[in-house]
């Protein structure tokens, strides 16, 4: 695990924070990425930067965060399938969505 991510573990609840890589940051087609892999998992996902916290099931409502290369967001699940959602939704990020 790197060194600016945390992994909290409890109850059906798993929080991950990533930075993301990839150099156009988190624009239309990463968050469709991202939020089409979110929507296949029962739990409620949420994706924080900051002091702003959004519906990671939402492409928009994604979009809204603004995040470009470098920022960190902290990927949050709730549910049966928290953990893989989680590790998941983490190595979609990680992997840069591909670009």
């Amino acid at each position: 695990m790197k060194e600016s991510e945390t992994l909290i573990m409890s109850s059906g609840i798993q929080t991950k924070s990533v930075v993301i890589l990839n150099k156009d940051g988190l624009h239309a087609r990463p968050a469709s990425l991202f939020a089409h892999m979110a929507n296949q998992f029962n739990s409620q996902i949420s994706v924080t930067r900051g002091e702003d916290s959004v519906d990671g099931k939402s492409i928009l409502s994604i979009l809204t965060l603004g995040a470009t290369q470098g920022v960190q967001l902290t990927i949050r699940a709730e549910g049966v399938d928290a953990d893989t959602a989680v590790q998941m939704l983490c190595r979609l990020v990680e992997s840069g969505f591909d670009e």
